[in-house]
């Protein structure tokens, strides 16, 4: 299939002797018996000619053409796992740029979270507080707590600035800027205990 796609690009033009068997075969990685048959099938689809003692001899760029658009290499199961290696190939180039992209932003978001000018603080929401499943609009969080939350931390990723409707879970762990007497207002406020 590779020679009748060079016969068809004009790499062997018409009328060019075509290497022998031991060479094509040692250049293709198959048998001689592969590439006699290969020939032969050429040959019978009229793309090439076999001429004893004189060797293969190109006859037709077009009829190869047609072969080719006939039977195309997609078709080949040796082109189909050499495409799939390929793919396979790409697929973890990608991955492994996901995944270093995935860490500079986490990194970032660590980075912006030590550069702030802001003392901040982190307080974790435990099970059984009444802020699980609300959001901090509904909460009123500021004017409850007169703290600024600045980002809320999720398991392995940070949530930069969310936003009044983002709704809190168990475990997650606000992060927030304030004095010293937020701090324990926020504390009050997570465990249910501050007074409204």
């Amino acid at each position: 299939m590779n020679i009748a796609s060079r016969i068809a690009n004009g790499d062997l033009p018409e009328n060019s002797k075509i290497y022998g068997r031991s060479v094509m075969a040692s250049e293709y990685g198959v048998s001689p018996e592969t590439i006699r048959k290969s020939m032969k099938l050429l040959s019978d689809m009229e793309i090439v000619t076999i001429k004893q003692n004189s060797g293969t001899i190109v006859l037709s760029k077009e009829k190869a053409k047609i072969y080719i658009d006939r039977f195309g290499s997609e078709n080949n199961p040796r082109f189909i796992k050499k495409r799939l290696s390929e793919l396979i190939k790409k697929q973890e180039e990608v991955n492994h740029q996901i995944i270093k992209l995935a860490n500079s932003i986490t990194q970032d978001d660590c980075n912006y979270l030590e550069s702030t000018p802001f003392e901040n603080y982190q307080t974790e929401i435990i099970d059984g507080s009444p802020l699980i499943g609300c959001t901090l609009a509904e909460l009123n969080f500021w004017q409850e707590t007169r703290a600024t939350v600045i980002a809320i931390r999720r398991a392995a990723h940070i949530i930069l600035s969310p936003g009044p409707y983002m709704v809190l879970k168990k475990d997650d762990v606000i992060i927030y800027v304030g004095d010293i007497s937020s701090v324990s207002a926020v504390n009050a406020f997570i465990t249910g205990t501050i007074d409204s």
